[in-house]
């Protein structure tokens, strides 16, 4: 009942702001992009309602878990069967240096960094630039990235079942929507909510596992509770905003026990008040984050370009004097 409860509170508001971005386009366009806001906001709750029925955390049954995702995904332009497959790849492979790719930020080390060419440094660059990264890149991964199962050719026909069906139902409730209110109207109200909610989702994203003390460990030395625990922010938000976001927050909770659905995380945290200060980080400690970008071994630490290059000409300088 209490998952009914939450849906319903995401979902409902957000289609009575749809309509009333609609209304407002015959009055000023700035009062329908004043909507988009919590209109996005709303989105992005429903994304992470989605999250957790990946989880099978939102509600008891597998089936409707699978099915109240699928219908989400929908709204959030994510093949609900597709992504639950590289989050479950995400979550298994956590601060693990020898399972990248899967369903993260692409992070490479200092070392990496170095022994790559200068197009190659130009390109990694390009991805880990703040306009790339929540700009640009939200709208390539929603709009376009997601239409494909790309980089899942060989395993099977369910990538495609789960983007194809996606695209199918995207299409006709798009179809439907434009027949009512017209294409023009249509992406003037879509477009926006969606930007916003997908800029948002990934920073989110960004902000859970990249920061300075985050964890990281290759081989031997990785265990799955400690990366788990150690290399997930608890991103401490005011009220309104962890609410919009369903305490996903409590990353680290969240990691160590990703079937607990995001309306318990805060009572989680109560059971277990000496976790709240582990990698704690507020939103003004968070923006220093975007600099950080490649992962020193050695220090234990993600740094910035910066840092990095400080350090190889510093080793350069130390090996041409002995």
């Amino acid at each position: 009942m209490r998952g009914f409860i939450e849906l319903a509170v995401s979902a409902a508001p957000l289609a009575l702001l749809w309509f009333l971005m609609w209304l407002s386009l015959d009055v000023h366009y700035a009062i329908t992009l004043l909507l988009a806001l919590p209109a996005a906001g709303f989105l992005l709750r429903l994304f992470l309602i989605q999250h957790d029925c990946g989880h099978g955390a939102f509600f008891k049954g597998r089936r409707a878990n699978d099915w109240v995702g699928r219908c989400i995904g929908v709204l959030t332009l994510s093949p609900y069967d597709l992504w639950r497959r590289g989050h479950a790849a995400h979550h298994a492979g956590t601060g693990n240096l020898d399972r990248r790719g899967t369903g993260d930020v692409d992070t490479l080390t200092v070392r990496e960094f170095r022994e790559l060419s200068f197009w190659g440094r130009l390109r990694y660059r390009l991805y880990r630039n703040p306009a790339v990264m929540f700009g640009l890149g939200p709208a390539w991964l929603f709009f376009l990235r997601y239409r494909l199962p790309l980089g899942h050719m060989r395993e099977g026909r369910g990538p495609w079942l789960s983007a194809m069906g996606t695209n199918c139902a995207i299409a006709v409730i798009s179809a439907g929507l434009i027949a009512l209110v017209g294409w023009r109207a249509f992406l003037l109200i879509q477009l926006p909510i969606i930007l916003i909610a997908s800029s948002a989702g990934v920073w989110l994203f960004y902000v859970q596992h990249q920061f300075e003390q985050t964890h990281w460990s290759k081989g031997k030395d990785w265990a799955f509770h400690e990366a788990a625990l150690l290399g997930s922010s608890h991103y401490v938000l005011p009220g309104v905003l962890r609410w919009f976001t369903a305490n996903i927050g409590m990353h680290h909770i969240h990691h160590l026990c990703s079937n607990i659905p995001f309306y318990r995380l805060p009572a989680a945290l109560d059971a277990r008040p000496e976790l709240a200060e582990i990698n704690r980080l507020t939103f003004r400690q968070s923006l220093r984050s975007i600099r950080l970008v490649l992962w020193d071994e050695a220090a234990g630490r993600l740094v910035s370009f910066r840092d990095a290059r400080v350090r190889m000409e510093s080793a350069a300088t130390s090996r041409r004097a002995s």
